[in-house]
Formats: C-alpha cells, sequence, structure tokens
C-alpha cells in the first residue's frame, strides 16, 4: 500500500462533523451536569450557585471540580466547614460524589435536542461521519448513550475525557475521533459545541470552529423556557453568547444544530476555494 503523503491544498468537501454532547446534541441547556455537580458540593456541605456550576462546564469533570473549589467563595466555604484550605485530597472527595451520581443523572438529560436527529440525517445524506467527544468519562456515559440511541441519537465515534492525555481546550478528543473515522485532514472537519472551552478546542485542533447558542450550557434553557421567553429577549441573549463564541475564535455560530446542515454548503464553498480554518 502506498504511503499516504499530503502535497496540495485541501478542496474537497466537509468528511465529518464532531459534536459535544450536553448543551449541543442532548440535554437542551446542559442540565444534567448542573445536577450532579451541584448535589456532589450539597453533600458536602456546600450549595453552589449555578453560575459557579457552568462557569468550568465543557471541561473534564476532576478538572470542573478543582476549578469551582478554586473560587473564592466556594474555597471559602470549603475552609470554614472542613477546616482547611481545598486542596487535591478534597477535589478527590467531591469529585467521588461525581463520579457516583453522574451515570444515573445523566440518564434521565439524554434527549437529542430539537432537530438533532434529522440534522444528523441530513448529515449522513450529505455523506458526513459523525464524530462527538465529552468531558465525561467512560463509566459516566455508560446509561446516557443508550438512552440517546433509543431516541433517535447515535455518533459513528465517541470519545470521553478519560481516554486522552488532556480534555478541552487540548485537541486531542478531536484527533482521537478523526483517527476512529479515518478523517484527514483537519480542515475537512468541523467541531461544534455550546461552550468556549469547545470553541477553542475546535481551534486548536486545527477544525472550523462552531458555537451553539439556544441549546447551550451558558443560555441554560430547557426548550420549553426558551420558547416561552420573548422572541426579542430569546434573540439578545443568543446574540450576546454569539459575540463571545467570536471573540474566542469561533469560525461560526448557529442556534442549534438543527442549522447545521446548511453551513456545511457554506464551509464546502470555503473548502473548493482553498481556505483553511
Amino acid at each position: 500500500m502506498k504511503p499516504f503523503l499530503r502535497r496540495t491544498v485541501y478542496t474537497g468537501p466537509v468528511q465529518a462533523v464532531i459534536l459535544d454532547w450536553a448543551g449541543t446534541a442532548v440535554d437542551h441547556g446542559c442540565r444534567g451536569p448542573v445536577a450532579v455537580f451541584s448535589r456532589a458540593f450539597e453533600r458536602h456541605g456546600i450549595e453552589p450557585e449555578v453560575a459557579e456550576v457552568r462557569a468550568p462546564m465543557g471541561r473534564e469533570k476532576r478538572e470542573h471540580v478543582q476549578t469551582m473549589l478554586a473560587m473564592p467563595r466556594l474555597a471559602g466555604l470549603w475552609r470554614a466547614g472542613h477546616g482547611n484550605a481545598p486542596d487535591d485530597a478534597a477535589t478527590d472527595t467531591v469529585f467521588a460524589a461525581v463520579q457516583e451520581l453522574m451515570p444515573e443523572t445523566l440518564a434521565d438529560y439524554a434527549m437529542p435536542v430539537p432537530g438533532c436527529v434529522e440534522a444528523i440525517a441530513a448529515l449522513r445524506d450529505k455523506g458526513l461521519k459523525i464524530g462527538s467527544c465529552t468531558g465525561y468519562s467512560r463509566d459516566m456515559m455508560v446509561r446516557l448513550m443508550p438512552r440517546a440511541e433509543a431516541a433517535g441519537y447515535k455518533p459513528d465515534a465517541v470519545v470521553t475525557a478519560d481516554e486522552v492525555p488532556q480534555g478541552r481546550p487540548w485537541p486531542w478528543m478531536c484527533y482521537l475521533n478523526c483517527m476512529r473515522l479515518g478523517v484527514h485532514p483537519p480542515e475537512a472537519v468541523v467541531k461544534v459545541g455550546d461552550t468556549l472551552a469547545d470553541v477553542e478546542e475546535g481551534i486548536n485542533a486545527g477544525h472550523w470552529s462552531v458555537g451553539v447558542t439556544r441549546t447551550s450550557n451558558a443560555l441554560g434553557l430547557t426548550a420549553e423556557e426558551a420558547a416561552a421567553l420573548p422572541a426579542d429577549e430569546l434573540c439578545r441573549r443568543e446574540d450576546e453568547l454569539g459575540r463571545a463564541f467570536r471573540e474566542a475564535g469561533a469560525h461560526y455560530v448557529i442556534s442549534s444544530i438543527a442549522d447545521l446542515p446548511g453551513l456545511i454548503d457554506k464551509i464546502n464553498a470555503r473548502l473548493a476555494k482553498g481556505e483553511r480554518p
């Protein structure tokens, strides 16, 4: 077999998309992990605010706990309740509760976001492969994946944070997706997620990086809550988040992955001209 050697600018189409899970493909508003982290901290006498829980979202979950414990208010509460500043042992203690609570809780938040199943079908009709990555570990995903599949969502590859040396914003989960999907070069891939860490991950991997607003962790709304908001207020919130994604380097911002098939056509046109992310 002749060795692969790339010599020319890539002008072919998008070959694959890599999707985040909660807040992007499933769990509108990213409610599952918020519930888990809140309960894990409450076990140790601390009631975190929702904003404190959401701030590190998208990252590997032990790192998420560590980041929360480093927040001044939470660090002060830990010190007051436990007599010492939060250290690695404190991180391990809270993370153990996260690991225990996560699998069963996430299973209750496995419903694909509106338009997800149809978008995946449209992408596959275009010949694209569907990858996915997450800040969850494989054990945390064990009950979520079958329920998502039963509801119509099953990507071709699933990479979890415990399968790589570091999670987001490092690009390793994207690279492992590309290996498992057999996709190359990096600019033939679109990375989609609902957090700044997702956007940074896609950029670091050399992919087209897309931020998702309406279903996101940052908005934190269920589909019903989003629909109940006045249209101008929802638009304002999405625009604000979209600006943050673009400032972080996102190439595109969409409301949800229901909009992804149409975006692929635009990226294909740019690739045909020899453009790269």
